[in-house]
Formats: C-alpha cells, sequence, structure tokens
C-alpha cells in the first residue's frame, strides 16, 4: 500500500515538473516575443534634430484690452461696461479695425464680497469684458491705446501686447533647407565619431515654434492728469523650424 502511495506521489511529481517546465518554455518564448517585438519598434539608426530660424520684424500687433466695471447691481454694472465698450468699439472703427480682427477674450459677471464685521458682504457685481485685438497698422499701435483708454476712462483694462507675423508661412521654405542642412551635419558628425557610414533619411518630422514676446501694460492714469502719447516698439522676433531625421546605417 504504502509502495503504491509513494509511485503515485513520484508520478504526480513528475508531472508537475513537466508542467512548470512547459510553462517555463512557454512564457518565455512569449517573453522574447515580446522583447523582439518592442526591439524591432524602436527606431534603428542615427537620430538627430535640425534646426532652421530666421529673425523678422512683428507686422501684426496683438492688444489685449477691454472695460470693467463695478455696481451695487448686475444690470447697473451691465450698462456701465456695455456704454463703455462701445465708446472703444468707436475707437477701433475709427482706426479702420476689421471685425474679424476683433475677438471676445472674456466676459464675465460676478459678484463682489467684502470681509465686514466678521463675515463677508455683498458690496456689488463686476461685469470684465475684454477683447483681442489685431492691428496691422503698426504705426497706429499707440493712438489705439491712448484713444481707447480716454473713450474707456476709468472702466479701461489694458492688459498687455504681442507681436506676430501675419504669415509665417512664407519664411518656412528657407527655415525648412537650413533645418535640413543642419540635421544632415547632424548625423554626419555622429556617424564619424561612431565609425559607420551615414545612410539616406528613413523617417523626417516637422515642427515650427514661435513664442512672440508679450508685454504686459499698466495703463492708468492719474485723474486730471494729461493722458501721455504711448510710444510702442516692436522691435525684431524669432522663427524657428525643427525638423527631427533618421538616418540609415549602411
Amino acid at each position: 500500500m504504502k509502495k503504491g502511495i509513494i509511485v503515485a506521489i513520484g508520478i504526480a511529481l513528475v508531472l508537475v515538473t513537466v508542467v512548470v517546465a512547459g510553462c517555463g518554455n512557454y512564457f518565455g518564448s512569449e517573453e522574447t516575443g515580446i522583447a523582439s517585438s518592442i526591439y524591432s519598434q524602436q527606431n534603428v539608426g542615427i537620430w538627430v534634430t535640425g534646426v532652421g530660424k530666421t529673425t523678422v520684424t512683428p507686422d501684426v500687433a496683438v492688444l489685449s484690452l477691454g472695460i470693467e466695471a463695478q455696481a451695487m447691481t448686475v444690470a447697473e454694472a451691465q450698462q456701465q461696461a456695455a456704454q463703455a465698450m462701445d465708446a472703444v468699439r468707436g475707437v477701433l472703427d475709427s482706426h479702420s479695425i476689421d471685425e474679424k480682427d476683433i475677438q471676445t477674450q472674456q466676459y464675465s459677471i460676478q459678484p463682489v464680497r467684502e470681509w465686514q464685521d466678521e463675515k463677508y458682504v455683498l458690496v456689488g457685481y463686476r461685469v470684465t469684458n475684454i477683447i483681442t485685438v489685431k492691428v496691422r497698422n503698426m504705426d497706429d499701435i499707440g493712438s489705439i491705446i491712448d484713444d481707447a483708454a480716454t473713450a474707456g476712462g476709468d472702466y479701461t483694462i489694458i492688459n498687455s501686447i504681442s507681436f506676430t507675423v501675419d504669415e509665417p508661412e512664407t519664411y518656412y521654405e528657407q527655415m525648412r533647407q537650413e533645418a535640413m542642412a543642419d540635421a544632415k551635419d547632424r548625423a554626419e558628425q555622429l556617424a564619424d565619431l561612431g565609425g559607420v557610414k551615414l545612410g539616406k533619411p528613413i523617417y523626417i518630422a516637422e515642427s515650427s515654434s514661435y513664442n512672440p514676446p508679450v508685454v504686459y501694460l499698466d495703463y492708468k492714469a492719474a485723474e486730471g492728469s494729461v493722458v501721455p502719447t504711448t510710444s510702442i516698439s516692436p522691435g525684431e522676433t524669432e522663427l524657428q523650424l525643427t525638423v527631427q531625421v533618421v538616418y540609415s546605417i549602411d
């Protein structure tokens, strides 16, 4: 009886060993397949990034300006803001700003509360209306700011001004050529350092970046003072295009 039990246990152990071994081979093969798949998906070759740049004079200014009014009731605050904004829009019309170049950036109505007698007390409502304006006649920037501040009066908000190029695409061809030449120079140097022969490009991706400088303005004329003439200088800005290129190794 004991001998039969021992034989049965021995057979069971053999079966367990075979099953475990089989599982090991199975999972080992799967892991090898996954590793091979990952490796085959990796980009093999020389990866480089080429850069093309150009400096241009901006031909468009983007103004962020608007109106902020506060009153005891929503209706009263809205009326004050609407009247002031109408005056500002009139200034934009007088400077021949196209309607497509004017866009509402923010419009909000918020309750205003103050801490009084150990509690918050509602003291009114604030209406804020901010628009962005593209100014294509660069000589008009200063006068538009001055005239808008005068028209909007104490309700005026002038947040910032940034400069851009209306059609940056016209510079892309030149920058693209420079970026590709830069990428090839980098790849050739890496190939020489690595002791390999540079092959043909097998992957090319392009991206462009343009971060116009933003000038934040704090335009607040004291009551009764003479509004100064605002002088704005667009200066120069830089456009940049990059290409990512993968070269094969021969």
